[in-house]
Order: C-alpha cells, then sequence, then structure tokens
C-alpha cells in the first residue's frame, strides 16, 4: 500500500489557449496540431477523437489512390460515389482535408513540411513504406525532435510476419476472435465485420495521449510501434488466462454461455427481428417465468435449477422462442423490462437510429457538409461536463481545405502553392 506514493508528481500545468468550448474553458487538446496519413477504419476513428476535443488534425489522402473509406456505404440517398460514404463522414468528422500524392517526390517534401509542422504524427501504411518515403520517426524527429508519432498495423513493424499487410477483417483472425465466433458443429464463423477496426482505435488514441503528456512533463517526443492485432487480442483476455493457467482451449459455442441458461438470442414476429435474452440467476429466472405466464416451466424438473437449465438448454431455447416468435420486439422488450428480466432487441440500423436512449444522449448528431448541406454522422463516445466535444463539420471532401493547409499552417507562398498545383502533386 502506497508503494509509489513518493514518485508520483503533480502534473505541469498545460499550456492556456484561446480556443474554447462551448463551455467557455479552453478544449483539452486545443493547440495540438497533427498530422494524419491514417486511412480507412481503425487509424482515422483513433484521430477523430483528437478533432473531437480541439486537435487541429490534416487529414492526408489523394485521388491517386482512394481512401478505401470513402467506397463503404451506405451511402447519400442510396447513391455510391467517393464523396457520398456515410463511414467517411463519420470518421473524418472534423478534420481538415489536404490531398497531395505521396508518390511524388515534391508531394513528399510537402509531406515532410507538414510533418515539421505537427506535434503529432499518425501513419497506417504499410511497414516500411513510411521509411521509403522519408516519412518514418527516425528522419522525422531530426528536424522536429518533440514529435510523437504512431505507426498503426496488423501485426506491428517488426517480427516474422510484419509484411502482413491487410485489414480488421484479417486483423480479428490473427487476434482470435475468428476461432471462437460460431456454432459449435460449424466451421468457424468469425466476428461479424472487421473487428478490430473498432477495438484498436481506442487503444491507438490512449498511446497518443498518453505520449502527449510525457512530453508536457518532459519535452520528449516518443514513436509508438502498434500492433491492431496484438491490441485487440486484450478482449479476449478470459480465454487467454483460461488456456496459460488451465489448459483449457476455448470453442465456439454459439449464443450459448456456460455459466447461464436461457442465454440466447431468440426469433421474434416480422422478418428478421430477434431478441436477446438472458436470466443469470434464480431470481432473474423466476421473473422471466412469471413475465412470460410460462409458471409450468418453474416446477419442470429440466428447468428448476441452474445445472439442469443449462444440462437442458436446447429444450429451453425451443420453448422460450416459442413464445418470443408470436411478440413483437417492442412487446418482448416491455414485458421482460419490466420483471427486470434483461432483454433487448438485436438493433438494426433503423431501431439505433430512432433510439430513445441514444437520442437523448445526442449520439447522433446532424453536422454542416460543403456538398449536402447537412449529414447525420455519430458524436463522441464520450460527454465531458466542462469540455464537451465539439463537432460541427462533417468529413471534407477531396482537397477541401488545401489552401488553408498552405497558405496559412505552412506558411507557402502565393507563387509556392501555384507551382504545386500545376505540378499536379496535389491530386
Amino acid at each position: 500500500l502506497g508503494e509509489h506514493t513518493d514518485e508520483v508528481e503533480p502534473l505541469a500545468p498545460r499550456p492556456q489557449s484561446t480556443a474554447a468550448s462551448a463551455g467557455g474553458r479552453a478544449q483539452p487538446l486545443a493547440g495540438i496540431k497533427v498530422a494524419d496519413f491514417m486511412w480507412v477504419l481503425a487509424g482515422p476513428w483513433g484521430t477523430r477523437y483528437l478533432a473531437d476535443y480541439g486537435a487541429t488534425v490534416v487529414h492526408v489522402e489523394s485521388t491517386a489512390r482512394i481512401d478505401a473509406a470513402r467506397t463503404i456505404g451506405p451511402f447519400r440517398d442510396g447513391v455510391p460515389g467517393p464523396e457520398r460514404s456515410a463511414a467517411w463522414a463519420t470518421v473524418n468528422a472534423g478534420k481538415l482535408g489536404f490531398q497531395v500524392n505521396l508518390a511524388t517526390p515534391q508531394g513528399r517534401e510537402v509531406a515532410l513540411r507538414l510533418a515539421n509542422w505537427a506535434d503529432v504524427v499518425t501513419e497506417s501504411f504499410a511497414p516500411g513504406a513510411a521509411k521509403r518515403m522519408g516519412l518514418d520517426y527516425e528522419h522525422l524527429s531530426k528536424t522536429n525532435p518533440g514529435l510523437i508519432m504512431i505507426s498503426s498495423c496488423l501485426n506491428g513493424q517488426d517480427g516474422p510476419h510484419t509484411s502482413l499487410a491487410g485489414f480488421g477483417t484479417m486483423g480479428a483472425q490473427l487476434a482470435g476472435f475468428g476461432y471462437l465466433a460460431g456454432w459449435p458443429d460449424r466451421p468457424p464463423a468469425g466476428p461479424m465485420g472487421a473487428y478490430t477496426d473498432y477495438v484498436a482505435p481506442k487503444f491507438t488514441v490512449a498511446a497518443v495521449l498518453a505520449a502527449l503528456d510525457h512530453r508536457r512533463r518532459t519535452g520528449e517526443g516518443q514513436y509508438i510501434d502498434f500492433s491492431q492485432g496484438e491490441a485487440s487480442a486484450q478482449f479476449l483476455g478470459t480465454a487467454l488466462l483460461d488456456y496459460t493457467a488451465n489448459g483449457r482451449i476455448w470453442e465456439r459455442c454459439g449464443n450459448a454461455s456456460p455459466r447461464y441458461s436461457p442465454h440466447g438470442v431468440y426469433p421474434a414476429a416480422g422478418e428478421d427481428r430477434w431478441v436477446a435474452i438472458v436470466a443469470a440467476d434464480d431470481a432473474q429466472w423466476s421473473a422471466l417465468c412469471e413475465a412470460t405466464g410460462m409458471k409450468p416451466w418453474l416446477v419442470d424438473p429440466r428447468f428448476t435449477t441452474l445445472e439442469a437449465r443449462i444440462a437442458n438448454r436446447e429444450a429451453l431455447d425451443v420453448a422460450l422462442g416459442a413464445w418470443t416468435s408470436g411478440r413483437t420486439v417492442d412487446e418482448i422488450e416491455q414485458t421482460l423490462q419490466a420483471a427486470r428480466v434483461p432483454v433487448h432487441r438485436a438493433s438494426t440500423s433503423v431501431d439505433v437510429l430512432s433510439d430513445p436512449q441514444l437520442s437523448s444522449r445526442k449520439h447522433f448528431i446532424d453536422v454542416s457538409h460543403s456538398e449536402f448541406g447537412q449529414v447525420t454522422i455519430e458524436n463522441s463516445r464520450m460527454i465531458f461536463s466542462g469540455t464537451p466535444a465539439q463537432v460541427v463539420d462533417s468529413a471534407p471532401v477531396f482537397g477541401q481545405h488545401n489552401e488553408h493547409v498552405l497558405r496559412d499552417l505552412l506558411n507557402y507562398s502565393e507563387e509556392e502553392v501555384l507551382d504545386l498545383v500545376v505540378s499536379g502533386v496535389l491530386e
């Protein structure tokens, strides 16, 4: 107890900024400058947090190699197009859009100047790509010694599999989620979508914030080698511990639980409508039987104890499914939640957009878009009482802030900007 008390030092006061939040206080990351070379989802979701709380984030892209996030639906009015992607609009909201072709020497010179401007450089190229372009930490830190840089990829920057490039669908398999997701009598199904793309950004922003705090106290920059697969494996901690401590390898079990029954997703009335229900103890089981009007279940020897319900889970699932299938998701939720039985619909996109809880917390907001006027995106996941997130703009269209970045941030002259335009490097 108290082993490290003497080592704990009060944090140095952070510099004041003129950028104020809605409450009149400076945004926590105001004044932080970020050169964002990340793309698709896993990287940009992390830098979106920084933009939400005051950082100036310049997102670099090129039409010579379109960011794959621009190809992900749903699309505005159901019409595909690189400016119409809802995924792009959300993950890059609040950032400055800067368009430059890094495949050209002149483009790389511009990128180097942007990196020298920045406090933080983020990149999610394939390992080794940044070094080949002269945008690696060893190179950048020579002219920007306080720089913080994070490189994010599937397996990190070294090791026998570092050259394996890919997306979160592969990351989910590498981290071990694929084997565990599915039914016990079928091959692995894997989790829905690029699972690690939604896990990794939380680690990205935490690592960058820790490095910024370290620099605030010491003046030292640093390089962060981030493996999306390793970070996401943290969410399988119990399974990993069970193997290392007990030698047990977890297997696929569908929606079943080794500790609870009922525990599953059951059909509801309507096309492809489902509800998740669990009874974690005898009190919840009794409440479930009362609420459904199925009091005979209470005296059925197959279900009278938790052990019996687990042993007869298939029969119980059939019986409960017969009750849920004749009722709407609204009816099931209202009936069981009133009885304090854990239940919730398997939400569709329509359900999520109309969810009263999310609506109350302003999870979805309408923000300005330079082409469409307004678009709906996801808000910040957190609500700070004194420095709430400021999300007012959608993601930028191609090259939307080129002139501002070149002239105001990087101090290019009018002649230099014209030369870049004529050379075609700003594509």
